[in-house]
């Protein structure tokens, strides 16, 4: 598989919303599909395929502990989601040191019509 298209795959799957619920749960432990199942107002069935698309990208991995599949997450695949994120990061910090800058300015002002 190239890089290209295991990114695409981990793109698609943290694009829904419940499969980014699902690694936010498995983000603290391993869960068994029963206690994700709990969590969720969703069917078995839908968990189910929800952690298929996980599992294809590569996010999460089963293990058998007897008649149970327990799921872990595998964090690796979101590199390439915090790596194109991180092109993004300098439009954030330029807008946070503006309203840094006004802040400062306003607190300026408001310490100059405090003492007068």
């Amino acid at each position: 598989m190239t890089s290209a298209r295991s990114a695409d795959e981990t793109f698609r799957a943290i694009s829904d919303p419940t499969r980014r619920a699902l690694l936010d749960a498995l983000a603290g432990g391993e869960r068994s599909v029963n206690e994700l199942c709990a969590m969720f107002d969703v069917t078995q069935s839908a968990i189910s395929q929800h952690l298929k698309v996980l599992r294809d990208a590569g996010l999460v991995t089963p293990r058998r502990e007897g008649r149970s599949r327990i799921y872990r997450v595998e964090a690796e695949p979101l590199r390439a989601v915090y790596d194109w994120a991180a092109h993004y990061e300098r439009f954030w910090t330029a807008k946070l040191d503006a309203l840094g800058a006004l802040l400062d300015r306003e607190a300026a002002i408001a310490r100059k019509g405090g003492r007068s």
